[in-house]
């Protein structure tokens, strides 16, 4: 008997109606439906219709008050995202400024590995005894010393 006469008190509205009446969007109203809780039905033109207590019971304020404790909440999340934003600020600066050193430093790199202009291009004279030594030395002994250059430069083969 109660739930005859709840009908009774409903109101069937298209789903924009409901939305209108309720005071929510009509997105708000399908999710609503599709929760079950607000009573609907397809008509026979394929419409959405809502059932809506026509003594306001289901009309539910579209925004709660914020309650003390979700004002501080929202309070420490505010001072968090600002704390990140400027680190991220921070770290974005250094970030540009490392670029910065790093792109003056490859402009370099020629000019150190380019011979020294104004230097002879004749072999010194420790360089003469170096060959005659290996000349007189064995191919089976190893030569000590640094190990033959790389056929790249180091930041050709690191920077391509």
């Amino acid at each position: 008997m109660d739930a005859d006469r709840e009908r009774d008190q409903e109101q069937r509205l298209t789903l924009a109606e409901a939305a209108e009446v309720l005071g929510i969007s009509k997105d708000a109203v399908r999710m609503r439906v599709r929760r079950k809780s607000l009573r609907s039905e397809k008509g026979e033109d394929g419409r959405v219709y809502v059932f809506v207590d026509a003594t306001g019971n289901d009309v539910r304020p579209t925004e709660a008050a914020p309650s003390d404790a979700s004002r501080e909440l929202v309070e420490v999340l505010r001072a968090q995202v600002e704390d990140l934003q400027s680190r991220l600020d921070r770290e974005t600066e250094a970030n540009r400024e490392n670029r910065r050193i790093i792109a003056g430093l490859i402009e370099r790199v020629p000019e150190l590995e380019a011979p020294a202009q104004g230097v002879s291009q004749e072999p010194r004279e420790s360089d003469l005894r170096a060959s005659e030594e290996e000349r007189t030395s064995t191919p089976t002994e190893p030569r000590p010393g640094p190990e033959a250059p790389a056929s790249r430069p180091w930041w050709r083969r690191i920077f391509g």
